[in-house]
């Protein structure tokens, strides 16, 4: 959710292609987006964590997505409310060349993906 966006539905730069995202990770997936034409991927898989030198080995972007669905009065947890909220959209978490997209990011996230808790940190 980015507050005070344009309200506007259009999402003429990016479009949704994948997230796996579900019960019980469904805040852990990964998300596959085409951005001006481009397959962007991002979010990890921890099998593609390499210990030893402490990176992703996937190639992908951080995610940027935190679950709307939990959170609760005073930054607390709230089991009343797992399944409502828009996913939030940390414009600072997305690379440089992708934050003039965020709006359209946003939308297309949330049109497409779940909104909700997974349950699994509750």
């Amino acid at each position: 959710m980015i507050i005070n966006r344009e309200n506007e539905r259009k999402t003429e730069n990016v479009e949704f292609v994948s997230y796996t995202g579900k019960y019980p990770n469904l805040c852990s997936g990964v998300l596959t987006l085409k951005i001006c034409g481009e397959e962007c991927v991002f979010g990890h898989n921890s099998r593609d964590y390499d210990y030893k030198t402490g990176h992703y080995k996937d190639g992908n972007y951080d995610a940027f997505w935190s679950s709307g669905g939990s959170a609760g009065f005073n930054g607390g947890y709230s089991n009343s409310y797992v399944n409502q909220g828009e996913w939030h959209t940390d414009v600072e978490a997305l690379p440089e060349k992708f934050k003039k997209y965020a709006n359209e990011i946003d939308r297309v996230f949330n049109d497409n993906v779940e909104h909700g808790c997974c349950g699994g940190c509750l």
